[in-house]
């Protein structure tokens, strides 16, 4: 598993993208690809947690979300974590 955290702007290119991330993270969820997700209480930042074993697989995924690369959003930290209660 990996962990995604995010760096968030209130830049208009982010919120007018933030409907079509939320669609494919959802898509994500549900084929058990993305467990959680969500933004920080005060909606300076985001935590996603993929289930994937190869960092390739994880940059695959994020490169094929334009969200990652808008204005107002910023990839803050990308780690491999290992839970044992899941």
């Amino acid at each position: 598993m990996w962990m995604v955290e995010l760096g968030l702007l209130p830049a208009p290119e982010r919120l007018s993208a933030r409907p079509s991330h939320r669609a494919r993270l959802e898509a994500l969820h549900r084929d058990g690809v993305v467990p959680m997700a969500g933004p920080l209480a005060n909606d300076s930042g985001a935590l996603i947690v993929f289930n994937v074993d190869k960092r390739d697989d994880l940059e695959q995924l994020l490169s094929a979300d334009p969200y990652f690369s808008t204005t107002g959003v910023s990839v803050k930290s990308v780690r491999q974590w290992n839970p044992f209660i899941t």
